[in-house]
């Protein structure tokens, strides 16, 4: 199957787009801080006022926003396709995953009611807008690959996901009265798996089938399986949703599909990254560690009920997820796509003379390097946090922070030398072209 070709004229703005990247790195910052500075009374349980606060600073703060303006730019580049409201949506995107993360925040750890009624009248509300406009947007995008059929329907995804997440905000602020025969584990475990699997993993997925051949020179996967994404993926979400609220009983064993495919998806996507050309680019270690968190997460959630129950499964699993198949992705592509989109605006609005910078000189590779190891390092201690919980909460929580701030650095780096080039007109001429010009 042929991929879709990349209209790299219909990109939007820069500051479309770095609007909602360039903020994210801070907010993974705050994350750290937060785990290592917060009450750590409870960890590691999944329920720990902590932990809520801290997953939904990396979901809405850091996670949501890139990848809202990773489909900003990937609907009108791949998919031909404008997202129609995109300049009014885009500056508020940013903002909003912040102030949501932080009124969610107020309430999981302090006890705010004010925090869930802010989250359900302002937060849910803006990201169901701009998942309507994704929706809206997919409904005309021509299927050609995984990409672009993962595009489609992505908006779908975020809807899901955001309404069950608002019902829940505004059952906890006290807006709702109750929610009739729908039980809020039940809710809660839809959003989650939707959360996960429906938008995350799906969109990880439909995302790497292009970028990981773009820039790390990876075999496409399958033809098979590409075949089948995302849309085996969402079927199976979709009778899973419909199983725990109709047959709740069954509700495990439902669940037990869509994890397996999120295992096989997983499973390709390591092989894939194993067998890449570009295996010494600075960022490609951790795409290796993501899919492989991705297989073990979705593996140890469909193992849940035959495994020891005093394990912390809980927590390894939804840090596997959100850490190691959310952020170290995340990372990866945004020590790529920030560079390569200074280059390629660059090159648009220079003179066809001028010289403009390698990505390689955008942000440096052994910096980069250096960022990736200790965001790893983080993530270890993460993962080990159950066996000392108080001291690895710290540790843990201010190397996360270092790493992330490090990448902050670095995209404002990288903006730094967008303008400085552009003011200038270009690089100076090479030395050795110098009795040329």
């Amino acid at each position: 199957m042929k991929p879709a070709d990349l209209d790299y004229a219909r990109a939007p703005r820069p500051a479309v787009i770095f609007g909602c990247l360039m903020p994210a790195p801070w907010l993974g910052a705050a994350a750290g801080l937060l785990l290592a500075l917060g009450p750590s009374a409870g960890l590691p349980d999944r329920y720990a006022p902590l932990a809520l606060a801290v997953a939904h600073v990396l979901a809405l703060g850091m996670l949501l926003p890139v990848m809202i303006g990773a489909l900003f730019q990937m609907m009108p580049v791949i998919a031909r396709v404008d997202v129609r409201g995109m300049p009014w949506v885009a500056p508020l995107v940013a903002l909003a995953g912040a102030g949501t993360a932080l009124a969610l925040g107020l309430g999981f750890v302090d006890g705010v009611r004010a925090g869930f009624r802010i989250a359900a009248l302002a937060g849910a509300p803006f990201f169901a807008i701009a998942g309507c406009l994704l929706w809206l947007s997919g409904r005309r995008v021509r299927r050609i690959d995984a990409t672009t059929r993962t595009l489609a329907g992505i908006g779908g995804a975020l809807l899901a996901t955001v309404l069950c997440g608002g019902a829940l905000a505004a059952l906890f602020g006290g807006l709702l009265g109750g929610l009739g025969q729908v039980s809020p584990s039940t809710l809660l475990a839809i959003h989650v798996s939707w959360g996960l699997g429906g938008w995350l993993a799906a969109l990880v997925a439909g995302v790497a089938t292009t970028v990981l051949p773009m820039f790390w020179q990876t075999p496409r996967p399958p033809g098979r399986l590409e075949r089948c994404l995302p849309a085996v993926l969402w079927v199976l979400l979709i009778v899973d949703g419909a199983t725990r609220l109709g047959m709740p009983d069954l509700a495990p064993i439902a669940a037990v599909p869509w994890l397996l495919v999120v295992v096989v998806i997983a499973g390709c996507g390591l092989v894939g990254v194993l067998r890449a050309r570009r295996r010494h680019d600075p960022s490609w270690i951790l795409w290796p560690v993501a899919w492989a968190s991705g297989l073990l997460a979705a593996l140890l959630a469909a193992l849940t009920p035959w495994l020891d129950a005093t394990w912390p499964l809980a927590w390894w699993i939804g840090t596997l997820a959100l850490v190691g198949g959310g952020v170290l992705p995340v990372t990866a592509m945004l020590g790529k796509i920030v560079p390569f989109l200074v280059w390629l605006h660059l090159r648009r609005l220079l003179p066809p003379r001028a010289r403009v910078p390698v990505m390689q000189q955008v942000i440096v590779p052994s910096r980069q390097r250096l960022q990736a190891l200790v965001l790893l390092a983080a993530y270890v201690q993460c993962l080990a946090l159950p066996w000392a919980p108080a001291w690895l909460a710290i540790s843990g929580g201010i190397t996360f922070a270092v790493a992330n701030a490090w990448l902050g650095v670095q995209l404002l780096a990288a903006l730094r030398c967008l303008r400085t080039v552009l003011k200038q007109g270009g690089l100076p001429p090479r030395a050795d072209m110098a009795g040329s010009v």
